[in-house]
């Protein structure tokens, strides 16, 4: 910056520079909007008035800005004034179980969605499996790449639904991070050695990960995250295991959390595929000849592009070219079925999305079909899959090896865990920390400990 930029901008001069119309979405209103609002104005966060601002002064108050910020109180009011009457809106919150003050410029799922971000936990999922061994390919998903693919999906369906996009994105981002080391085979691995134990489902996980395992202030344990973020992470468990301080457990979850689900599904359909043909777990042709939405997305790609597909020697560009159909497909048939089903629905609020005759987050009659036919097709030629069958036998062994271990010898476990102890149970303690794990760690830990590979 030359010398005496800073010293030449006024307020006033900001706000000729920055005033502009009105714009519906949140994200491009935090550039766009005037000066003068007053709503949900921050003192705080205010323009200085009575003059240039210097560069001393800009240093000493950070917070100090030369136009006003779209802090949290204009947020909420935006989500009042363009979210659906059935979207979660930040301002209703039930809160936390432990009580923070209110942030300045984040709304409460922003706030919950930032904490997920920088959680141990979110980032071990980059080393942790989805379908493929976390090391066998630097291209194939992970649970973190997973992860970064559903929270797309999710904002994209919701807000196009004016749902609330960032808690979607906090829902998204945090869904799997129960999972234990080597993806489901390691969750049958461990809730079979936790049978006489109260068992491990990674949904129940995901809880103990956010309210207990975490770790970030000396206020509180977990991430103390808001209510409904919490309740919705476990959308998939039991009613005989529906924790009581979410009672009575509502027919559907939020709208919010049902894009999520669907998001989840649509992301991990999608990319398996992806995943599969580079893999050479199966050919294009048998995915031709099996799945109706395959097709469907070759007819879309071969009038967009004449030609391209029966021409192109680049195999990995025509099988991206034909996934990202595949995505737009679902996710464009995800919004106008859902919108259609809420607008039919005349919902006035939240809870008449939990308390109705069906979901409303779907696909339709037509594409619905046409996913299940998708999913069938992974399920038999992917999911049981010769190669992935012989690592369910692997990450099964490995994961029996260390809990065994562990058991016998929990002077082994980290200084916390032996602590936690006290307070969960051995069995229990010896589970969290190995479904901490990456796979990796897991199978350096079970070589350390048992001298076997």
């Amino acid at each position: 910056m030359a010398k005496g930029y800073a010293e030449s901008i006024t307020p006033e001069s900001c706000e000729r520079t920055l005033c502009a119309s009105e714009c519906n979405s949140p994200n491009s209103a935090q550039l766009t909007r005037p000066v003068d609002t007053k709503i949900g104005r921050n003192p705080k966060l205010s323009v200085r008035k009575g003059g240039p601002l210097s560069r001393s002064a800009l240093a000493s108050h950070p917070t100090m800005s030369l136009i006003s910020l779209f802090d949290r109180r204009t947020k909420e009011s935006w989500e009042d004034d363009h979210l659906s009457p059935a979207a979660l809106h930040a301002h209703q919150s039930a809160g936390r179980a432990f009580h923070e003050e209110k942030d300045d410029l984040r709304t409460c799922w922003e706030r919950d969605r930032d904490r997920i971000v920088h959680s141990t936990a979110f980032r071990r999922l980059m080393h942790k499996t989805q379908v493929f061994v976390a090391t066998r390919s630097d291209h194939n998903r992970t649970r973190l790449s997973h992860s970064l693919e559903v929270s797309q999906v999710a904002r994209s369906v919701g807000s196009a639904l004016s749902l609330n996009e960032p808690l979607c994105e906090a829902l998204a981002l945090a869904h799997d991070i129960g999972h234990p080391p080597f993806g489901h085979r390691g969750e049958a691995a461990l809730d079979l050695l936790m049978r006489e134990h109260g068992g491990f489902r990674h949904n129940a996980q995901v809880l103990r990960v956010v309210d207990r395992l975490e770790r970030r202030s000396p206020d509180y344990p977990g991430l103390n995250l808001t209510r409904e973020v919490r309740e919705s992470l476990i959308k998939h468990e039991r009613d005989a295991d529906w924790p009581a301080e979410f009672a009575p457990r509502p027919k559907y979850p939020f709208l919010e959390a049902q894009v999520v689900d669907l998001a989840d599904s649509t992301a991990y359909d999608v990319h398996d595929l992806e995943d599969g043909l580079r893999n050479s777990m199966f050919s294009e042709a048998e995915v031709f000849e099996s799945c109706t939405l395959w097709r469907g997305a070759y007819e879309s790609v071969d009038l967009r592009h004449p030609g391209f597909l029966s021409g192109t020697r680049d195999d990995k560009l025509r099988v991206k070219r034909l996934t990202n159909e595949l995505l737009k497909i679902s996710i464009n048939d995800l919004i106008d079925t859902s919108a259609r089903r809420i607008e039919e629905a005349g919902l006035s609020n939240q809870e008449s999305a939990r308390q109705g005759d069906r979901r409303m987050i779907g696909h339709s009659e037509q594409l619905s079909p046409e996913v299940k036919e998708l999913q069938a097709f992974l399920y038999e030629r992917f999911y049981h899959h010769k190669e992935l069958l012989e690592f369910g036998t692997r990450a099964t062994e490995t994961i029996g090896m260390l809990f065994q271990a562990l058991v016998a010898r929990p002077e082994e476990l980290p200084p916390w865990y032996r602590l936690w102890i006290e307070k969960a149970g051995l069995e229990r303690s010896v589970c969290d920390y190995i479904a901490g794990m990456t796979d990796r760690f897991a199978e350096s830990e079970c070589l350390r400990l048992t001298g076997r590979s």
